[in-house]
């Protein structure tokens, strides 16, 4: 068996505060539809990627893994997911704000809902003027302030507000309250889960006209309370090399500008490399087999472990790449993962 890098059919999520920025940006033809995400790799059920090359081209990505785990997820990975690609990748248009809203962490959100809980990061593409988002309480509220704020509409008031621009990097770890708001296209990389809290939403109808549903309660239980000095993540830019920008006991994310042949052997972490091309166009040429691929601004490639040695070649200039996998060199994921794993194994049994 010859593995490749895997290239994706687009996956386009049309949602009320969508923008439409995001199909050209992906060289796809405009449309009237208020397009928000861009599901680039995912092996979430309900909206699984499908292959678009190679000999796999028309087959969804989970039936793939789950006849190849080890050999695309990796074997530490593979056994600690049973089997289950751990990320989910997308590209975010917000025309207008995003609600109000939290996750749950892996504890709460197996109890709950059977499934993993959501971490999640941020990569700022391209910001309007005075642009922002909120990430963070800025000063401590109670559980009941919460909830007084939540019906009177003052939430946004204790939230932390932030300018954002270009190049901007924001770690969300479950449990953090925060929002997207109109004007930003940014890359986000997250646990692979679909459990997310609307805490508010502004009182504005769905694209079915209706309200949204709220989950006020179930957030109240996820939220953490604690105020930060800086929610910011500070990272410094560098070519041609590959900048960690996120080390979380959930995936490594690195950015990597390039104006030449850029190598990359990333066998030693034993994890599949997810790379998500932001800016200029690139060949990946894979070392042991000599098959490349074109991977072009606005799309992603998943790369299987067993060949996570490979060559990143710009094309026409320079490319900016953003590379998501699982650290396995860093020993304390495994500690800190443990105990969800013997809580969803037990949940299983």
């Amino acid at each position: 068996m010859i593995y490749y890098p895997l290239l994706f059919q687009p996956n386009l999520h049309p949602v009320i505060w969508g923008g439409n920025q995001l199909r050209p940006y992906k060289g796809l033809e405009p449309s009237g539809e208020p397009i928000g995400e861009s599901w680039e790799v995912s092996a979430v059920p309900t909206s699984t990627s499908i292959i678009s090359n190679g000999e796999w081209k028309g087959r969804d990505l989970i039936s793939v893994i789950d006849e190849h785990p080890e050999e695309i997820l990796g074997k530490v990975v593979n056994e600690r997911y049973q089997g289950k690609l751990p990320l989910l990748v997308k590209f975010i248009d917000a025309k207008n704000d995003l609600s109000i809203q939290v996750h749950p962490n892996d504890e709460m959100a197996m109890r709950e809902h059977g499934k993993m809980g959501k971490s999640e990061m941020w990569y700022i593409i391209k910001a309007d003027k005075d642009s922002h988002l909120y990430a963070g309480f800025k000063e401590q509220i109670t559980p009941e302030q919460y909830q007084q704020r939540i019906a009177d509409g003052t939430i946004t008031e204790v939230l932390a507000d932030h300018q954002v621009k270009a190049g901007d990097v924001f770690y969300l770890p479950a449990g953090r309250v925060h929002a997207i708001c109109g004007g930003i296209m940014l890359v986000e990389i997250q646990q692979s889960s679909d459990v997310t809290y609307r805490i508010y939403d502004y009182h504005r109808p769905g694209l079915d006209g209706k309200p949204r549903e709220l989950h006020t309660a179930l957030a109240a239980k996820a939220l953490d309370y604690h105020v930060e000095k800086n929610y910011t993540t500070d990272y410094k830019e560098s070519k041609d090399q590959a900048i960690q920008v996120v080390d979380s006991p959930y995936f490594d994310v690195r950015i990597i500008e390039l104006t030449k042949s850029f190598h990359r052997n990333l066998l030693k972490y034993d994890s599949f490399i997810i790379s998500m091309c932001i800016e200029g166009d690139c060949k990946i040429r894979v070392r042991s087999t000599g098959d490349e691929i074109l991977l072009h601004q606005g799309s992603s490639t998943l790369i299987p472990a067993i060949i996570a040695d490979y060559d990143v070649i710009p094309i026409n200039g320079k490319v900016r790449i953003l590379d998501a996998f699982i650290d396995n060199m860093d020993h304390s994921v495994k500690g800190k993962l443990s105990r969800f794993i013997h809580i969803k194994n037990n949940k299983s049994s």
